[in-house]
């Protein structure tokens, strides 16, 4: 395999503020260099002061990277172990260690003592190491991740990589910062706006539960008579990908403090002036032109090597046209969302797929025969085991508290083409009771159960507007054009879904689809529009940028043209 690295390589940063959507003053990052070792083990292992380290390595780029400096898979059988030191910084009454994520399973350890553990390797977590704290402290985490050996989410993480499917990323992958705060402080803060009312209503929780709070927003101070606060905006700047509007808000309650942002806006689905059903933003209909968007990095893997790296992405899309992207089975760093929110970038969010080893005839032959399966039958979906599918409601309900507060989350994914599909209708009503605020597809691909969306996957042949349906329709995924960029590929294995050898060959391709086939679609009725996709990923070569990102492969004006186009511009 070639090792790539991206142009950031040689300036990683990973040091800006974490979580743009809840901001302190109090800060310290602990990304850095810091002691691991890999033994074969669970976690009943407890390192202590004779524990002999492997090596260092960079937190928080996971070991199979390049970036950490290890560049070693981390296997089932295995236990991954963190340490490092730090100072106590402030005297205030807590101390709140926060990890981004960590994959998969951890258990926290600060000066010989537990101080945490979390399961799941997608979501953010915390441990309050007020009872633990020193001036000088020993922080250590052991992890250990089945990655596809167990029915866990895993997205497409494989132990044996290849096709569509990943190298693993293990351990530490997000970054790792402790906050101090006073003994009653704010946890959670969640914005709820409703263009049609002229209002967003704010709900707040501290680690006391509820409690009165104010809220200050263009230079004017609203307090809350209880635990919930709505407040008026009458001279509402809706946010869009045009115009994204952000407004800014300070938070208090107690001795406490947060800045954070909202925004006007509103996803539903409604109808066209035609009559036929469409995706709507702010009340008019609006079509989504996006690309897929797996999230990979060649030289960091699931973590990008900079903030700067983070929005290349997000503006490459945005200057060949597109609106959206399809996160694809993967939770990102919550800087990344608000480089979506900031830049107008309407995002698509994947829930994380899990379950055993899937049925070929499950997650491809019998779908692209036409034939359905009620998901009800959990062993030929690979869903078997309860603890499995009890996971994926405990995780889903963490995804959604995490990103919630995105205003340019426009759409929640629940399956993808049958990966770990289970109960899709049930699944779905549990998301609607807890969001209420985007759209829905429950059943990207195929095995389709009946959900609101008609949610098509189309490659190899050409794509038709399917005939008396009433449902809006979205092509979630098509396209999937490869090229090889000698240099800058992964493998001399490729895969994709056509292959041409240059890149006139592969615009001259995709300005047929466009024209030919997604153009007339939309006009018939087409919602919305996916690409495979933004970036090549190992042996995926169908970006529209190289792995490593030095090579955009389509050209720019001429993407931004057919979008233009696409949109109706």
């Amino acid at each position: 395999m070639n090792e790539l690295f991206t142009p950031w390589a040689d300036k990683i940063n990973t040091s800006e503020y974490p979580r743009p959507q809840m901001v302190r003053e109090s800060y310290q990052p602990l990304d850095g260099k810091w002691q691991y070792l890999i033994r074969q083990g669970d976690l009943t292992f407890i390192p202590d002061e004779n524990t002999q380290f492997d090596g260092e390595i960079l937190v928080p780029f996971s070991p199979e990277s390049s970036l950490s400096g290890v560049g070693r898979t981390l296997l089932p059988d295995e236990v991954l172990v963190y340490r490092t030191t730090f100072s106590r910084k402030e005297d205030k009454a807590r101390a709140i260690l926060h990890f981004g994520a960590v994959d998969y399973e951890c258990r926290v350890y600060v000066n010989g003592y537990l101080a945490g553990m979390h399961t799941g390797g997608y979501t953010p977590f915390e441990c309050d190491l007020s009872q633990f704290i020193e001036d000088e402290n020993t922080l250590c985490v052991c992890v250990v991740d089945p990655t596809d050996t167990r029915p866990i989410s895993r997205g497409k993480q494989k132990t044996e990589h290849g096709g569509i499917w990943y190298t693993p990323t293990s351990g530490i992958w997000q970054s790792v910062w402790i906050e101090y705060v006073p003994k009653t402080y704010i946890r959670f803060v969640y914005f709820t706006p409703d263009i049609d009312k002229k209002s967003v209503k704010i709900n707040l929780y501290t680690n006391a539960g509820k409690k009165p709070f104010s809220a200050t927003v263009d230079g004017k101070t609203y307090n809350s008579e209880g635990d919930e606060l709505t407040i008026q905006i009458d001279d509402v700047k809706l946010w869009s990908p045009e115009i994204p509007y952000l407004y800014d808000i300070e938070l208090k309650s107690g001795e406490d403090s947060v800045k954070s942002y909202f925004a006007m806006r509103k996803f539903s689905v409604g109808t066209r002036e035609d009559g036929k059903p469409c995706f709507m933003l702010n009340n008019s209909p609006y079509f989504m032109t996006g690309l897929l968007d797996q999230g990979y990095w060649s030289d960091g893997l699931y973590t990008a090597p900079s903030d700067e790296a983070l929005q290349y992405d997000i503006k490459l899309a945005k200057e060949c046209g597109f609106n959206t992207l399809r996160k694809h089975i993967k939770v990102e760093p919550l800087r990344w969302y608000y480089h979506c929110d900031r830049l107008g970038m309407i995002v698509w969010q994947d829930f994380i797929n899990g379950g055993g080893k899937y049925n070929p005839l499950a997650i491809l032959i019998l779908p692209n025969l036409g034939i359905r399966v009620k998901d009800s039958h959990y062993g030929f979906y690979a869903r078997k085991d309860k603890l499995g599918r009890d996971l994926y409601y405990k995780e889903m309900d963490e995804i959604i508290a995490t990103l919630y507060n995105t205003p340019s989350l426009g759409l929640w994914t629940v399956f993808n083409e049958g990966w770990g599909q289970f109960d899709s209708k049930n699944v779905t009503d549990y998301l609607k009771v807890r969001d209420k605020t985007r759209i829905i597809d429950s059943t990207s691909g195929w095995s389709d159960q009946g959900g609101k969306i008609k949610s098509i996957h189309k490659y190899f042949v050409p794509f038709k507007m399917p005939k008396r349906e009433k449902r809006p329709v979205s092509l979630s995924e098509y396209g999937g054009y490869s090229m090889k960029e000698e240099g800058h590929s992964f493998s001399d294995k490729i895969f994709g879904y056509a292959k041409f050898n240059d890149a006139k060959s592969l615009n001259d391709a995709i300005k047929k689809l466009w024209t030919k086939e997604i153009i007339p679609a939309r006009k018939q009725g087409l919602c919305a529009a996916i690409y495979t996709q933004l970036s090549d990923v190992q042996e995926e070569v169908n970006g529209i940028v190289t792995y490593d990102r030095k090579v955009v492969k389509v050209d720019k004006d001429l993407m931004k043209s057919l979008n233009e186009k696409l949109c109706g511009k």
